[in-house]
């Protein structure tokens, strides 16, 4: 059993709680215009056209397939940008023994791992194994997901998860399909089977003003969540879109205030949310 990772950071303060090893696995099923990392939506398709352009010489078009020599990358991700599939020629297909490996080398300087993507449910029988062998060591795991794989048909996966960090990106259905190219029906159903599990660890919702409406978004989304506070705390975090890493012909929404964000927190914290992180 192997995934396509996309990159490994070995410490990473943003992705749980603690000091935690993120794993980005490659590949996603939803198209969100305001995507801060399109490059581990797709898959490589060999085109060659990141390897003709490489400045540094660090990928090779041979036998048909591109090949990278991590020696000559000087990190400047021309090959990113020019790929014409939101794909990276730099991904690795590794076994859940490999990653972890990589993992115990941060031990035991980490409380945990945190898988994302792309989107990371997708390959569900690997996050098991994954997480097994995480749990066997100490180590909490956790899962960010764009929730639109149901969670209550992998209980397997479940059972060795300690949270999901689950995006919300527009409450309603219409405008998701607007923001992502799909509906939410399953991300809903799933904040809810999550928070009932008492496995909902972060509900995250990017603000991107123009493109949805963000503060009905929030008032709606902290009505709907609200009840499953008294059978769980979790957080809410409300992130500011910002133009770094976007498609080009996503770069020019409007980047929320300070004050606006304040805004949204204060809809939230009417709700009783109390845990609320504003980026």
């Amino acid at each position: 059993m192997k995934a396509v990772v996309n990159r490994i950071i070995p410490f990473s303060s943003v992705d749980g709680p603690g000091n935690r090893t993120a794993i980005f696995l490659q590949g996603c099923n939803i198209n969100c215009k305001y995507c801060h990392n399109p490059e581990t939506r797709g898959m490589c398709k060999n085109c060659g056209v990141c390897a003709d352009n490489c400045p540094a010489g660090a990928l090779a078009l041979e036998a048909g397939r591109v090949h990278f020599d991590g020696t000559k990358c000087v990190q400047c991700d021309t090959c990113i940008h020019v790929c014409p599939y939101d794909s990276s020629p730099r991904t690795e297909e590794l076994t859940p023994q490999e990653v972890f490996e990589r993992v115990r080398k941060q031990m035991p300087y980490i409380r945990g791992i945190s898988v994302s993507g792309g989107e990371c449910m997708l390959q569900p029988e690997f996050l098991t194994e994954l997480f097994s062998l995480a749990k066997e060591e100490g180590l909490s795991t956790l899962i960010d997901s764009n929730g639109t794989i149901p969670f209550q048909e992998y209980p397997k996966l479940v059972e060795v998860t300690d949270g999901v960090m689950l995006d919300i990106k527009a409450f309603d259905c219409e405008e998701h399909k607007n923001v992502t190219g799909t509906g939410n029906e399953t991300v809903l159903e799933n904040a809810v089977w999550l928070a009932e599990h008492k496995k909902l660890y972060e509900v995250r919702a990017v603000i991107v003003p123009g493109l949805y409406d963000t503060e009905n978004s929030i008032r709606k989304m902290g009505e709907f969540l609200a009840p499953y506070l008294a059978v769980q705390e979790f957080r809410i975090k409300v992130i500011a879109y910002r133009p770094m890493g976007v498609r080009r012909e996503f770069a020019n929404y409007q980047v929320p205030s300070q004050d606006y964000l304040n805004k949204l927190a204060d809809i939230l914290r009417e709700y009783g949310f109390r845990e609320i992180i504003l980026i």
